[in-house]
Protein backbone atom coordinates (compact mmCIF):
# COMPACT_ATOMS: atom_id res chain seq x y z
CA UNK A 1 0.00 0.00 0.00
CA UNK A 2 1.48 3.85 -0.73
CA UNK A 3 1.32 5.45 2.55
CA UNK A 4 2.26 8.70 3.80
CA UNK A 5 5.86 8.26 4.29
CA UNK A 6 6.48 7.01 0.43
CA UNK A 7 4.55 9.82 -0.55
CA UNK A 8 6.47 12.10 1.44
CA UNK A 9 9.75 9.90 -0.46
CA UNK A 10 7.94 11.28 -3.63
CA UNK A 11 7.56 14.73 -2.47
CA UNK A 12 11.04 15.37 -1.89
CA UNK A 13 12.59 13.68 -4.74
CA UNK A 14 9.84 16.15 -6.94
CA UNK A 15 11.60 18.87 -4.73
CA UNK A 16 15.30 17.75 -5.63
CA UNK A 17 14.08 17.38 -9.37
CA UNK A 18 14.20 13.80 -9.52
CA UNK A 19 11.21 12.75 -10.66
CA UNK A 20 9.33 12.40 -14.05
CA UNK A 21 5.94 12.21 -14.22
CA UNK A 22 3.36 11.83 -17.55
CA UNK A 23 2.66 9.21 -19.27
CA UNK A 24 4.99 10.25 -22.47
CA UNK A 25 7.98 12.43 -20.04
CA UNK A 26 8.02 8.89 -18.31
CA UNK A 27 8.56 6.69 -21.28
CA UNK A 28 11.32 8.99 -22.57
CA UNK A 29 13.16 9.29 -19.80
CA UNK A 30 12.64 4.89 -19.45
CA UNK A 31 14.34 4.91 -23.30
CA UNK A 32 17.01 7.54 -21.77
CA UNK A 33 17.71 5.30 -18.91
CA UNK A 34 17.34 7.93 -16.48
CA UNK A 35 14.20 6.48 -14.77
CA UNK A 36 14.98 3.72 -11.81
CA UNK A 37 11.62 3.11 -10.13
CA UNK A 38 7.99 3.44 -11.96
CA UNK A 39 5.24 4.21 -9.89
CA UNK A 40 1.37 3.73 -11.58
CA UNK A 41 -1.71 4.45 -10.03
CA UNK A 42 -4.16 1.51 -9.41
CA UNK A 43 -6.80 3.95 -11.22
CA UNK A 44 -5.27 4.67 -14.43
CA UNK A 45 -6.66 2.39 -17.77
CA UNK A 46 -5.69 -1.17 -18.05
CA UNK A 47 -3.95 -0.23 -21.31
CA UNK A 48 -1.57 1.87 -19.84
CA UNK A 49 -1.13 -0.13 -16.78
CA UNK A 50 0.27 -2.69 -19.57
CA UNK A 51 2.06 -0.65 -21.79
CA UNK A 52 4.31 0.31 -18.54
CA UNK A 53 4.77 -3.16 -17.23
CA UNK A 54 5.44 -4.22 -20.59
CA UNK A 55 8.28 -1.14 -21.09
CA UNK A 56 9.94 -1.38 -17.61
CA UNK A 57 10.13 -5.79 -18.21
CA UNK A 58 12.10 -4.83 -21.10
CA UNK A 59 14.34 -2.20 -19.64
CA UNK A 60 14.59 -4.28 -16.33
CA UNK A 61 12.91 -1.69 -14.48
CA UNK A 62 10.84 -1.93 -10.82
CA UNK A 63 7.20 -0.79 -11.59
CA UNK A 64 4.71 -0.41 -8.66
CA UNK A 65 1.11 -0.29 -9.41
CA UNK A 66 -0.89 0.88 -6.77
CA UNK A 67 -2.19 4.27 -5.15
CA UNK A 68 -4.83 7.03 -6.51
CA UNK A 69 -4.06 9.40 -9.29
CA UNK A 70 -5.23 12.17 -7.00
CA UNK A 71 -2.73 10.97 -3.93
CA UNK A 72 0.12 10.35 -6.86
CA UNK A 73 -0.77 13.83 -8.12
CA UNK A 74 -0.96 15.34 -4.54
CA UNK A 75 2.61 14.46 -4.08
CA UNK A 76 4.18 15.86 -6.89
CA UNK A 77 1.88 18.98 -6.51
CA UNK A 78 0.47 18.03 -9.73
CA UNK A 79 -3.12 17.52 -10.98
CA UNK A 80 -4.24 14.27 -12.46
CA UNK A 81 -0.96 12.14 -13.39
CA UNK A 82 -1.21 8.53 -12.83
CA UNK A 83 2.32 7.63 -13.35
CA UNK A 84 5.81 8.94 -12.41
CA UNK A 85 9.21 7.72 -12.78
CA UNK A 86 11.66 8.24 -9.91
CA UNK A 87 15.86 9.43 -11.78
CA UNK A 88 17.90 8.85 -8.41
CA UNK A 89 18.74 5.50 -7.53
CA UNK A 90 18.50 6.24 -3.67
CA UNK A 91 14.65 7.98 -3.57
CA UNK A 92 13.82 4.45 -5.96
CA UNK A 93 15.44 2.23 -3.24
CA UNK A 94 13.70 3.33 0.01
CA UNK A 95 10.62 3.58 -1.78
CA UNK A 96 10.96 -0.02 -2.76
CA UNK A 97 12.10 -0.67 1.04
CA UNK A 98 8.95 0.85 2.31
CA UNK A 99 6.43 -0.19 0.35
CA UNK A 100 4.42 -3.01 1.38
CA UNK A 101 1.35 -3.32 -0.45
CA UNK A 102 2.24 -5.81 -2.74
CA UNK A 103 4.60 -6.96 -5.87
CA UNK A 104 7.35 -4.51 -7.09
CA UNK A 105 7.39 -6.32 -10.69
CA UNK A 106 10.82 -6.38 -12.05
Amino acid sequence: MINSKILGLIGLAMKAGKVSFGADSVEENIVKKKVKLVIVSKDSSERTRKKFVDICENYNIPIIIDGDIENLSKAIGKNNKAIIGIKDINFADSIQKKYDGGDVIG
